[in-house]
């Protein structure tokens, strides 16, 4: 018998991917989005939209909605919530703080008060790579300390977790989180440097290199991070963490080199310096996720963006999604 599966940020990026995964697989999902204009709500409607096709339920609504949450968990009998809801963006955070505290520390808190009276729900939900911050030592693994976050982002992201284990020892609610490193692919977001790059490069503008380009990141593609997302949700154990990555980190001018390569277009490159915020290098050691989640990611970054880019061609000279890559 398949699961019921409450999935936050159902019309984002991971939250489609994952919900389609589950619902192949057999499990019952119903979706909560509040479709923010974070990003182009034309492509989060379009996600919507396939997910409602594949007889997914998206609703639309806010988390930090507790009237709204309690009424969804009354008329179903879920056996788990994947919650992926969440402010992203590291840069953002400098001009809208207030983004983050409200749908990552208290939208985190609605649902985690929503569980406490169903502790029989298994809450499995998203961290980030970005909690290790200024850490130097590499590749990051779960034992690492994390007590010195690069960003605002990064601290909500510590503070989640932080939240997640005090609620687990408190009312014994099952927990898994699960730290995301730079996820890329088809239907991904557009302030996201592949999908940002993509679009200068064939529109012959200037993608800009901070830090002089010296940046290494563990580019992981959404396929292996939807595996290991559903491998967590069938986790049974009582609280965990867990590092979803490559564990191949790439530097940034390599990356930009692939591109060109696929696209068989040189890019205009303009070298910035430092971003506030941004760290230098993401690795990630994915040994405890082997161990216990089998967790192996099998998609390199070449076959990855050769992945991505058919998507994204197909996409921006797609009359049926109204040119889709033009309003990005």
């Amino acid at each position: 018998m398949g699961k019921k599966i409450f999935l936050t940020g159902a019309a984002g990026f991971i939250g489609f991917h994952v919900a389609l995964a589950l619902k192949n697989r057999g499990d019952e999902v119903v979706g909560l989005d509040n479709f923010n204009d974070y990003y182009s709500l034309h492509l989060k409607r379009q996600r919507a939209s396939l997910l409602e096709a594949e007889g997914i339920e998206v609703i639309e609504g806010d988390i930090n909605d507790p009237t709204l949450v309690d009424s969804i968990f009354k008329l179903h009998r879920f056996t788990d919530v994947c919650h992926l809801a969440a402010q992203a963006g590291v840069r953002y955070a400098r001009s809208h703080p207030q983004a983050y505290l409200s749908s990552n520390i208290d939208g985190f808190l609605s649902l985690l008060q929503q569980l406490r009276s169903s502790p029989h729900v298994k809450l499995t939900y998203a961290s980030s790579s970005s909690v290790y911050g200024l850490n130097t030592k590499t590749p990051f693994s779960e034992s690492d300390p994390t007590d010195c976050p690069a960003n605002l982002y990064a601290a909500t992201k510590k503070a989640n977790e932080l939240m997640a284990f005090s609620y687990h020892h408190l009312y014994g609610i099952r927990m898994t989180g699960l730290r995301f490193f730079t996820v890329y692919g088809p239907w991904g977001r557009p302030d996201m440097a592949y999908f940002a790059f993509t679009k200068a490069i064939l529109a012959k503008e200037p993608i800009h290199l901070f830090n002089r380009g010296e940046m290494e990141r563990d580019f992981t593609y959404i396929d292996d991070i939807v595996r290991g997302t559903l491998a967590a949700i069938d986790y049974e154990g009582e609280y965990d963490l867990f590092n979803l990555g490559n564990h191949t980190p790439v530097a940034l001018l390599d990356f930009v080199a692939t591109l060109e390569k696929l696209l068989g277009q040189e890019a205009r490159k303009v070298f910035e310096g430092e971003s506030a915020g941004e760290v230098r290098c993401t690795y990630a050691d994915i040994t405890h996720a082997r161990e216990k989640l089998g967790y192996t990611p099998r998609v390199d970054l070449e076959e990855g963006l050769t992945k991505f880019l058919d998507w994204y061609l197909k996409a921006a000279g797609s009359d049926s999604m109204i040119s889709l890559a033009t309003r990005l």
